[in-house]
């Protein structure tokens, strides 16, 4: 008897478990403890006193994952809550996804360079877009190669080429 209402609790837990289990884009507040975690690839930048929403951030940026931030939070703020762009991204080509209610998508794309490298201030308003729930944003680029890299992927080449020289004239000389 007594095994048998064990059993049928822990089903009746594990199995609602999952029926109420909801996956949501939007958090009322923060929780408390730990509010930013540099460990996973998930950031909590939430505030307390407002409605903080979920998005992603992937590419070419220091901390690339998703984040829980305030629903005020704009394009810009989100870069920089990702550590910034790294020194391989293509600012000219930032891509934001959205996702509307009847599921199709969208995509937004973003020039950074225009604002980055501007050399004067200009009278026309720019508008930089607000980041809504479910966004993901994208930072694109490619691995750059500088002299450093080209002369250590030399070296390790000629290294394992002499390595396997003298090698072969070891074991021909015996």
């Amino acid at each position: 008897m007594n095994r048998f209402f064990f059993l049928s609790a822990f089903l009746f837990l594990l199995f609602s478990s999952s029926i109420y289990a909801q996956i949501t884009d939007y958090e009322l507040g923060s929780k408390t403890g730990i509010r930013y975690t540099q460990q996973s690839g998930y950031f909590d930048l939430s505030d307390p006193d407002a409605v903080n929403i979920k998005v992603a951030v992937w590419g070419f940026v220091r901390y690339p994952g998703k984040y829980l931030v305030p629903s005020y939070t704009n394009l810009l703020d989100l870069l920089s809550f990702a550590g910034g762009p790294s020194n391989d991204s293509h600012l000219d080509d930032l891509r934001l996804y959205r996702t509307k209610e009847d599921g199709t998508q969208e995509m937004f794309v973003f020039n950074f360079n225009d604002l980055l490298w501007e050399s004067k201030l200009d009278s026309k308003k720019r508008t930089i877009p607000f980041i809504e729930a479910g966004d993901i944003l994208v930072v694109p680029g490619a691995p750059r190669y500088y002299a450093r890299d080209l002369v250590s992927m030399w070296a390790t080449i000629l290294s394992a080429l002499v390595s396997i020289s003298i090698l072969v004239l070891n074991l021909v000389k015996d």
